[in-house]
């Protein structure tokens, strides 16, 4: 097993800020006494296969340079290669656009995120764990379906280039064009499939996403659990009223909104349905979530 870290720089994170500040924060790193190998992800996907090939060479330790989609594809190249094996640890330079993930810990992210790198110190957190037609996926943050969905996969693929921008872009025409849908699901010990229709339902690990969205306010990723938030379905008006609450997280108390702390959801819609996963956008056809508590350290 190799002792030094692998780093997986996303170049485009940040609209190419990881690119510029990547390699001082990573000299910064090794002057303070980490051995650090490097190299650089060239798109989508990329960096599942770079973390894959690096645990095969005895890689452990890993630090994400970009945001959280950059951690999320390296955990999902090793994790499932790991289970059951060697404890896998992943640090963060979070030089990307959302940086979600963190926020649970600190709010000063990238200092606390390097100074517990130089320290050695980290912690065990849950991943949420999702099986669907293709295979596994795991997640850190959480996973979305419905309008937060919608307004991800439009992003990306029409409003992208424009950043922050770009994503008001997507949330003003998909409210425009407002679905309420059911997805049809039950929970834990549940005997009945839920099947009211809602505006969206989010499975989050962690409080956070999208960088400062509140969604799930009482989520913690350390406690074994997943944190099931359903908004109900909700109008155009009434929706554009609450929007500014997710970044509090008082969206919740909205008579429509509702909560639970679960440990399994079995999905009953068998087709591929829009999934906001860390913050990228997959197709997927749901099986099923459960949690892994304690599944990876995480150094902050």
């Amino acid at each position: 097993m190799r002792h030094q870290f692998f780093a997986i720089v996303n170049p485009a994170a940040g609209g190419g800020r990881s690119a510029k500040l990547a390699g001082p924060a990573l000299a910064g790193l090794r002057e303070k006494g980490l051995k650090i190998d490097v190299v650089a992800s060239t798109g989508p996907g990329h960096a599942v296969e770079l973390a894959r090939e690096a645990y095969e060479q005895g890689y452990r330790k890993f630090i994400a340079v970009g945001g959280d989609g950059t951690a999320h594809e390296i955990l999902n190249g090793v994790y499932g290669r790991a289970q059951g094996k060697e404890r896998i640890a992943l640090g963060f330079l979070p030089l990307g656009t959302g940086n979600s993930f963190l926020r649970d810990f600190t709010k000063d992210g990238a200092n606390a995120s390097l100074e517990a790198l130089i320290k050695d110190e980290k912690r065990a957190v849950d991943l949420i764990r999702l099986a669907h037609s293709k295979g596994v996926t795991y997640s850190f943050n959480l996973l979305s379906l419905g309008f937060t969905a919608d307004v991800g996969a439009l992003t990306n693929r029409y409003f992208k280039p424009f950043g922050y921008l770009g994503y008001l872009l997507g949330v003003f025409v998909r409210v425009v064009q407002l679905r309420r849908r059911t997805f049809r699901l039950r929970c834990d010990d549940d005997k009945e499939w839920d099947e009211s229709r809602c505006l969206f339902l989010s499975f989050s690990n962690s409080k956070f996403t999208g960088g400062t969205m509140l969604i799930a306010p009482h989520a913690d990723p350390t406690d074994g659990l997943i944190e099931f938030v359903r908004w109900g379905p909700i109008g155009r008006i009434g929706l554009l009223r609450m929007l500014p609450k997710l970044y509090d997280g008082t969206h919740i108390e909205h008579p429509l909104a509702s909560r639970r702390a679960v440990r399994r959801i079995e999905f009953g819609t068998q087709v591929p349905v829009d999934v906001l996963i860390d913050g990228e956008i997959a197709a997927l056809e749901c099986v099923s979530l459960d949690v892994i508590p304690a599944a990876v350290d995480i150094y902050i």
